[in-house]
């Protein structure tokens, strides 16, 4: 049966939805409309592409995740002075390792623009903070005079990936100037809601998943320095806009997996995390199956 498929950001944890759609697969599920953030961008981008579970996890285990760092020219060998380009920069690392990344593998399925692909079958979130909207993307680019279908999906999953401070932002030019976008989880972490009736007929039934527990089996934070007030502070303010939706009829359709205790940005992830990110996937996909109705 096919559905349509909403895919969270959550960094390197993104392992984790491999083996959820490997599952999936297995019961004869398939992706139509795909959506997503972040890290659930990359995968939204790859199954609208036209790849498989299993061609995805080929692609990203035999990726050096470090090999995505790729580090703006200004290099110093005291370490404190290696922030400075972000004062410039906006960012630790440049990205354009990452997207050349993601456009190679389009490539491979003969995806470039979005042309490339069926009309209104992946749509990816970025944050526009020049303009200071969430932006959904292939659609909106109307606002910034750009064709949609002429625009790169690599850069698009660039966009919606670009971390704050980590990634520097993409520099989106328009004829009135330039606007900085950055990662999509900045205003929505889990779109669900893109696939509502009142923003997109309903067409078949919506499967989400989610890097993070249920709201309800979370634990409360600690909050005991300014670190962690910080760190709550945009934890919150990521998962605010999508809270209020999934609380409601959508919960039932989404497979949670915890991936609490990994880091978004552990690049130097371990071949054993990986397989336990790929288990937890498959974990929490069975156990959604066995309740799923539609």
């Amino acid at each position: 049966m096919y559905v349509d498929g909403v895919f969270s950001g959550g960094g390197v944890k993104g392992f984790a939805f491999i083996g959820a759609c490997q599952i999936l697969e297995e019961k004869g599920i398939r992706f139509k409309r795909v959506a997503g953030t972040s890290a659930g961008a990359i995968l939204a981008a790859f199954l609208a592409a036209g790849y498989t579970s299993r061609e995805i996890f080929e692609e990203m285990n035999t990726l050096d995740l470090n090999n995505m760092l790729d580090e703006s020219r200004f290099r110093s060998p005291i370490s404190i002075l290696k922030w400075i380009p972000i004062y410039w920069r906006l960012g630790l690392y440049k990205g354009d390792a990452l997207e050349r990344w993601i456009r190679e593998r389009l490539k491979k399925k003969g995806i470039s623009t979005f042309s490339d692909l069926s009309p209104g079958h992946l749509r990816l979130i970025a944050s526009d903070l020049t303009n200071g909207r969430l932006i959904v993307l292939p659609d909106d680019l109307r606002k910034y005079q750009i064709s949609p279908g002429s625009f790169s999906v690599a850069t698009a999953v660039r966009m919606s990936c670009s971390l704050p401070f980590f990634f520097e932002p993409v520099r989106l030019k328009t004829k009135g100037g330039k606007a900085v976008i950055v990662d999509g989880g900045v205003l929505s972490n889990f779109p669900m809601w893109l696939f509502d009736a009142n923003h997109m007929k309903l067409l078949r039934p919506v499967i989400g998943i989610k890097l993070s527990a249920n709201g309800k089996d979370r634990q409360p934070r600690k909050i005991d320095n300014a670190l962690k007030l910080f760190e709550a502070l945009f934890l919150t303010m990521k998962d605010a806009h999508d809270a209020r939706y999934i609380s409601g009829i959508s919960k039932k359709n989404i497979i949670f997996i915890p991936t609490e205790g990994i880091m978004a940005s552990e690049f130097s992830l371990t071949e054993e995390k990986k397989e336990a990110l790929l288990q937890l996937g498959r974990e929490q996909a069975e156990k959604f199956l066995k309740r799923w109705s539609y």
